[in-house]
Formats: C-alpha cells, structure tokens, sequence
C-alpha cells in the first residue's frame, strides 16, 4: 500500500526546494500535496485539514496565475515607434 505520509513529506520537500529557487513548478507540487493531505484528512477522519488544504490549493493557484502572467516577456504596441540609436 501508498504510504500517504510519506509522499507527503517528499512532496512539501520538493516542492520547498523548487519555491526556494523562485520556480514555478514548486507551487504545482505544493498542489498536489494539499490533495494527499486532503485524502490523509478523510481517510483519518481528520477533517479539519481539508478547508485548510483546499483554500492553500486556491491561494497556489491564484499565485500560479500571477507568477506565470510576470514571466511572459511584454509586447509593445503595434503603434510604437522604434527606439532611436545611440550614435544617431
């Protein structure tokens, strides 16, 4: 059987090292985390890590959203003038 626990503990691992270094992808294994503890709550019949988890599981995605909005490189308007050159 899956210990729960224990992938768990090497999901909030990961996940911590990749936020650390400021990437993305650690918020999507911090998701996936806030479901095993999620599961964890049920099977336990702790249901009180549920809400937590499920409103960490919103506040990840809204910070995805935004992390990934600040990475896509900015477009200039299509009636921008091109900068001049320094030697002009």
């Amino acid at each position: 059987m899956l210990r729960l626990d224990y992938l768990s503990c090497c999901l909030t691992v990961l996940s911590t090292v990749l936020l650390g270094r400021k990437q993305w992808p650690g918020l999507v294994l911090a998701s996936v985390n806030s479901l095993v503890v999620c599961v964890i709550g049920v099977r336990t019949a702790q249901f009180g890590f549920i809400p937590a988890n499920l409103f960490c599981i919103g506040v990840y995605g809204f910070s995805l959203r935004s992390w990934l909005k600040d990475q896509r490189p900015s477009r200039a308007p299509r009636n921008a003038q091109p900068a001049p050159l320094a030697n002009e």
